[in-house]
């Protein structure tokens, strides 16, 4: 990751899968990810779970002396996914209560692997930087080069007119 002059950031929130993949290298990249957030005094927002690559960059932050703050639905958090050693965790009831808190609560936002979750979050996100509801950077973290196929849709929807430079 490369630190900008231009933003300050006091929390990024971080959309990841909640199971580790195939790959051990994205259980690595969100090692080192949970590491510089510590290491950097930057906060993680997170989805609030114990699992997966979710749990690993929490673990990561947390094991680095960094802060975390997680936010997780009822449901999951009855379920026993609920990660039970962060610094805040925030129960809300609906997914779209999570998203919300998680905009509000961060300076920015980046996807790492993941699934169906994941790519909803950030396109939401994306979407929402779009229509001005925030001014909040928005990326892709592209380990093992995993989000190639939903970039190159996005160039392709692009291309065809739907989505803009």
């Amino acid at each position: 990751m490369t630190e900008s002059s231009e933003y300050q950031f006091n929390s990024i929130c971080v959309f990841c899968g909640s199971s580790p993949g195939a790959n051990p290298v994205y259980l690595e990249a969100a090692n080192e990810v949970g590491k510089y957030l510590a290491d950097n005094g930057i906060t993680l927002i997170y989805g609030g779970g114990q699992l997966g690559l979710m749990g690993a960059i929490a673990d990561a932050t947390l094991a680095n002396g960094g802060k975390v703050i997680g936010v997780i639905p009822d449901a999951l958090a009855v379920a026993e996914v609920a990660h039970a050693r962060l610094t805040e965790l925030h129960v809300v009831k609906t997914m779209h209560e999570r998203k919300a808190l998680m905009a509000e609560l961060s300076d920015a936002f980046i996807a790492l692997p993941g699934g169906f979750g994941t790519f909803e979050e950030y396109c939401e996100m994306l979407t929402w930087g779009q229509l001005d509801i925030h001014r909040k950077p928005v990326g892709l973290l592209n380990v093992n080069n995993y989000f190639d196929p939903l970039i190159q849709l996005f160039d392709h929807a692009n291309s065809e007119g739907f989505i803009h430079d």
